[in-house]
């Protein structure tokens, strides 16, 4: 099992930056991608970006050079850098985590609420 805590979430106006990170426990060592999904009002929850363990990343068009992501591997944390926010950023942000390829977490999804 692999279990995750979010931290970051809350208000901001539109054209600021906010960061969320994602701190992994559990049996870490299986974990071989960790990642952002986000579900806006009334929508499925959509990827946001993710990262390998190899560094690779791959990123939503709609985040694609505003969202950067990073990790730190010493302590399984990811951090996803939200710049240059838009109201249609609003939304539910889960911290996901694979492992093994095939099992797959989830965080508690904090709210994030940009302002117009």
């Amino acid at each position: 099992q692999v279990q995750l805590v979010e931290s970051g979430g809350g208000l901001v106006q539109a054209g600021g930056a906010l960061r969320l990170s994602c701190a992994a426990s559990g049996r870490t060592f299986s974990v071989d991608r960790m990642g952002w999904f986000r579900q806006a009002p009334g929508d499925q929850r959509d990827l946001g970006a993710t990262i390998k363990t190899s560094g690779e990343i791959e990123y939503a068009d709609s985040v694609k050079g505003r969202f950067p992501i990073s990790k730190d591997s010493v302590k399984d944390t990811v951090t996803l850098q939200m710049n240059s926010l838009k109201p249609e950023d609003t939304g539910l942000y889960y911290c996901h985590a694979c492992a093994f390829g095939d099992f797959h977490y989830w965080g508690q999804g904090p709210q994030f609420t940009v302002s117009s």
